[in-house]
């Protein structure tokens, strides 16, 4: 019987390119992705929150969709691309999420902020102009119990608002 046991425990190795670099991870077959990234490769920025998929504080982007992190195995993720917010921050390509989140304090205890800040970077990728009903219904999924979410929803739309201010001036001749 405890064989039975033991071969139910035995790792997996799984690869993934995280935030640009492949790597490989050995995993328990039970070990969501949320716990491979913060323990195994100390990418600490993605929260387990709920564990059961309803606060958001744990989403990564799999080959460019949000995802809960904890509600996936990592062996499912086994082969996928996975930004985290530590390489969507590094990048750049949160920057101005990220200042207008602190011009406009949408942030407090800090969280729930790169759940919100993955979700609104997937939003504004898909919709260049949301609206402020569209960026709620987006940020439905994440759960803040310190902002009261208007900040959040203000900073989302100046972004959304200063991105296709910048798109026109480039679009238009000069």
């Amino acid at each position: 019987m405890s064989s039975e046991i033991d071969d139910a425990e035995e790792a997996a190795r799984v690869r993934f390119t995280v935030n640009g670099r492949k790597v490989a991870c050995e995993v328990a077959p039970r070990d969501t992705l949320v716990d491979c990234l913060r323990n195994a490769l100390e990418l600490t920025g993605t929260h387990a929150g709920c564990e059961m998929g309803a606060c958001g504080a744990c989403l990564v982007q799999l080959d460019g969709r949000a995802v809960h992190g904890c509600l996936m195995f990592a062996v499912q993720a086994d082969g996928a691309r996975i930004d985290t917010i530590e390489g969507l921050s590094e990048s750049g390509a949160i920057a101005d999420l990220q200042a207008e989140f602190h011009r406009r304090n949408a942030l407090q205890c800090g969280f729930c902020t790169p759940g919100m800040l993955i979700n609104a970077h997937e939003l504004l990728s898909r919709l260049t102009e949301p609206s402020r009903a569209a960026i709620r219904d987006a940020l439905s999924g994440n759960f803040c119990r310190c902002t009261g979410y208007e900040a959040i929803v203000d900073a989302i739309a100046a972004v959304a608002d200063a991105r296709a201010a910048k798109a026109s001036q480039e679009g238009s001749p000069g």
